[in-house]
């Protein structure tokens, strides 16, 4: 008997995938490793920042009473590089020289830089200060962070300019949400591993291939990989092992209703079918369900399907697992080139995307055929077509989808 299915629009599937509860595990790591990972906790500063009195130039440090009165001679009294000190109060008169980034003395109020300065011929251990300053060229302790304030928020994704910040108050280990753990399943008897002998009515195994690159490329780690026939049985073992293991399963092909699509079979007896139905094409078989706990998401077994569905729904589920948004970013485009087909269900195109006076302009790269996969390396973009018995105007405005990474 076919199997009647429900189809819920894609804004009601990523809705039903964004309400799912998961939560993240944590995991402390050095800061040195954890470029692109998410903060589980707020950093605070230990103490103020900068933590002493320091030296905006090379220059001449003076006290705030014996500015004035220039051109002027001082007794210079001692040198200090950076990383140095000069632990004497300075007396009337008196200065030290000073190089970028020192501590000042304790009682200077300015530093005259080097260029107003002029030697006093015979006396080295004079110096003439030819102006004063219009700033104090002194940078307090803690104008930049005080203790006590957050350095970097939390659920922040780190980069190497906040690596650089934690790295500046020695901070060598931060919290961070563990790197989400990704099982991927490729189905059907007529998938061949590359590498293989390619018997008549098989085909290489694309999907696996580019799973694996998306989940790493999107932040999770591929920490399982398998392909198998269409067995039901065999699925059911493979899924058991994957759940004690993946935070998240991915899987293509068998969602279909044909006699051998048992990955539909066991969406439905799921503890949680949240869609096996889309009104979107290609993909419109596309399913999502809690497994034993674990999230899965059901991919169509045609690359181009495969492909989109990843973006639409893998992707924003991925990035939940560390507490971010989607790194789609959702704009309005303007249909650059004529699309004549019409469609029952909304359509969604791989295509690429320009910009230009502030406004996106898309355009169907390659061929719109779900099977078809001579176009993914060059898509930056999906975009939709509504639904409609007649083609779409030319220069419409179409709901886009640009892809990070691309």
């Amino acid at each position: 008997m076919l199997d009647r299915r429900q189809p819920i629009t894609i804004t009601a599937a990523q809705a039903k995938i964004a309400a799912l509860t998961l939560e993240p595990k944590v995991e402390a790591v050095a800061t040195t490793a954890a470029d692109r990972r998410v903060l589980a906790e707020p950093v605070t500063a230990p103490y103020d920042f900068p933590n002493f009195r320091r030296s905006g130039y090379d220059g001449y440090a003076i006290r705030a009473e014996d500015d004035h009165d220039f051109p002027k001679t001082f007794k210079v009294v001692a040198e200090v590089q950076a990383g140095a000190t000069y632990d004497q109060p300075l007396k009337a008169n008196e200065t030290v020289r000073i190089m970028t980034g020192a501590a000042v003395p304790t009682n200077a109020g300015k530093v005259i830089m080097l260029e107003q300065s002029r030697p006093v011929p015979d006396h080295k251990d004079q110096v003439k200060l030819m102006v004063t300053a219009k700033n104090t060229n002194i940078t307090e302790t803690g104008t930049e962070f005080r203790r006590g304030d957050v350095l970097i928020p939390q659920n922040t994704r780190l980069n190497p300019g906040h690596l650089s910040l934690l790295s500046a108050f020695g901070i060598t280990e931060v919290s961070v949400y563990q790197t989400p753990k990704v099982g991927i399943i490729t189905t059907g008897t007529e998938v061949t591993t590359p590498g293989d002998p390619l018997k008549p009515g098989r085909i290489y195994n694309s999907n696996g291939p580019l799973l694996q690159g998306l989940v790493t490329e999107c932040g999770g780690e591929v920490v399982a990989y398998t392909q198998i026939e269409d067995d039901y049985d065999l699925l059911r073992q493979k899924l058991n092992a994957l759940v004690t293991t993946c935070d998240l399963i991915l899987t293509t092909g068998g969602v279909s209703v044909g006699d051998f699509d048992f990955l539909a079979t066991v969406a439905k007896s799921s503890q949680n079918l949240l869609f096996n139905k889309l009104k979107m094409r290609p993909g419109s078989v596309t399913t999502a369900f809690v497994y034993q706990e674990t999230p899965i998401v059901a991919l169509s077994g045609n690359p181009g399907a495969c492909f989109t569905g990843f973006y639409l729904f893998a992707e924003p589920l991925l990035q939940q697992f560390t507490k971010q948004a989607s790194q789609v970013r959702r704009v309005t485009a303007i249909l650059d080139k004529p699309y004549q087909k019409t469609n029952g269900y909304d359509r969604i195109l791989r295509g690429t995307f320009r910009i230009s006076h502030d406004h996106y302009y898309v355009q169907l790269v390659g061929s719109d055929k779900s099977g078809a996969l001579g176009n993914l390396g060059q898509t930056t973009c999906l975009f939709k077509i509504p639904s409609s018995n007649r083609p779409i105007k030319p220069f419409s405005e179409v709901e886009t989808w640009l892809l990070p990474y691309r």
